[in-house]
């Protein structure tokens, strides 16, 4: 696979299904012959001809660029389209106990508010408006202005506003073009921040210092302590990063990610633009991910003596306790609905668990990472690892076709990741597990951590055998019984 290229003089980047051959659709079969399909050329996305929800590429954007803990956010468009934003500013006040963060800051979101008459004449004055009203306010240490769909549609010229308001205000002003419109995969509303992010704050490097960037959401700090007896600290981008520590991103000796459908973009950008070697080994999920990806680890800082003592330590301590796990999940079935990098992830800890996973549904499928490497393609190596993955589906979160999975295979389980995803199963008198902190199944102690968790939900569902009682669901017995790909084209 071959890299694909980082062009940070151009003001936007390249969109998902263009650069990473993204699609959004597929109910072909096993996980296999998704992969047969990518290796031989011949995969396609497919429309559906009914759609329940979509996301959107600007929420995405929100998502990394709000919970910096020294900018201010604007969001470009009528004042709905921030309605969603008070949600990262929430999440941003609930994970910074889990972070340990010492002082939770007031989260900093403005909308331009362009209404139908902004539409005709134009938005670049509210624009300005909104810029100097946001640095006068709360004096942040960078602006990004997210564009929305109406922005777009409007053609506002967004990059040369915002440099003007650059020079005027003094501090990084930086555009985010993730208007809806612009992808069917709503990931590329990642790559957009990023994209700003490597324009305008990270700094050329003037030293190496000992730290290691991690591209992650927001999950608990257990990088510290892996990255402490290796002589290392952890630099996390971008939530409770500051505009400085995002600048000196340059400066650290390696970058990971945690999940490759977010970092791709950023990783490469930082290798191919800055010179900061990516471990493109999978993220660390499973034992046999877990092994690989510590020991590239210990290859790119020449620890691989240290980082051996730690892995035997670690598998010491845990591997009895994950063994013990595996003989109380041992034959039960479960059903992974996330998206793609992390669900693979998933899939990858409930076979480590003993698990047998009837079915998948990830929310988007890219044919390769923006580092071109094989050793970063997870699914691959959950195949290879673990075996084939049987009812695999590329589903963008439609409801009503997880229900009709779940309907028809009946698992044990249910390993979700976003939120009113485990409904979906509950109804159904399904068990349930959304993991929201994307670390607490990393590493040895992750798998033992998630096995303890999947068993006490296993072992209290008695609401649930209620809730199904007195569930009335919205879905006829016909699309029950039909096949989850009736509205593909």
């Amino acid at each position: 696979m071959s890299q694909t290229a980082v062009k940070l003089d151009l003001e936007s980047v390249q969109v998902r299904e263009q650069r990473l051959g993204a699609i959004t659709a597929w109910q072909g079969g096993s996980a296999s012959k998704l992969l047969e399909e990518v290796k031989c050329g011949c995969l396609k996305d497919r429309d559906r001809k009914f759609s329940q929800c979509y996301g959107c590429s600007t929420t995405h954007g929100a998502c990394q660029t709000i919970m910096i803990e020294d900018a201010a956010v604007i969001s470009h468009g009528p004042v709905g389209c921030s309605s969603c934003f008070h949600g990262f500013a929430f999440g941003y006040r609930v994970s910074a106990h889990v972070r340990d963060v010492k002082e939770i800051k007031q989260r900093h979101v403005f909308s331009t508010n362009l209404e139908e008459k902004d539409t005709i004449y134009g938005g670049g004055n509210k624009l300005r408006e909104t810029i100097r009203e946001a640095y006068n306010r709360v004096h942040p240490n960078a602006i990004f202005v997210l564009t929305t769909c109406s922005a777009g549609i409007i053609g506002d010229d967004i990059e040369a506003i915002t440099n003007e308001m650059e020079k005027e205000i003094g501090i990084p002003v930086a555009a985010v073009y993730c208007e809806g419109f612009r992808s069917r995969v709503w990931t590329t509303g990642f790559d957009a921040s990023y994209h700003a992010i490597a324009r305008k704050l990270i700094k050329p490097p003037k030293e190496k210092r000992k730290m290691i960037n991690v591209i992650n959401f927001w999950g608990e700090d257990i990088f510290n302590d892996w990255f402490k007896p290796l002589g290392y600290e952890a630099n996390y981008i971008a939530p409770y990063a500051t505009v400085e520590s995002l600048g000196h991103a340059s400066e650290a000796v390696a970058t990971m990610q945690v999940c490759p459908t977010l970092g791709t973009y950023f990783a490469h950008a930082l290798e191919s633009e800055f010179g900061v070697p990516e471990i493109k080994e999978a993220p660390p999920y499973g034992i046999v991910q877990t092994d690989a990806w510590f020991r590239n680890l210990g290859q790119l800082l020449g620890k691989e003596k240290e980082v051996e003592e730690l892995i035997a330590k670690k598998k010491e301590e845990y591997l009895s306790q994950i063994e013990e796990i595996r003989s109380k999940l041992k034959g039960k079935t479960v059903y992974v609905a996330a998206g793609a990098a992390y669900g693979h992830n998933l899939l990858a800890i409930a076979r480590e668990l003993g698990m047998e996973t009837v079915g998948a549904g990830v929310y988007h499928h890219e044919q390769k990472y923006d580092n071109g490497s094989e050793d970063s393609d997870i699914l691959r190596k959950v195949v290879d690892h673990y075996g084939d993955i049987p009812n695999f589906s590329v589903c963008n979160k439609q409801e009503y076709e997880l229900i009709n999975r779940l309907h028809q295979l009946q698992p044990d389980f249910l390993l979700a990741r976003h939120p009113g995803t485990s409904l979906c199963a509950a109804k159904q008198g399904i068990p349930s597990l959304l993991i929201d902190d994307e670390h607490f199944a990393m590493g040895y102690e992750g798998i033992v951590k998630m096995g303890k968790r999947i068993l006490y939900a296993i072992e209290n569902d008695e609401f649930l055998i209620n809730l199904k009682k007195h569930t009335v669901t919205a879905y006829t017995k016909w699309w029950l019984d039909q096949s989850p790909d009736t509205f593909l084209k």
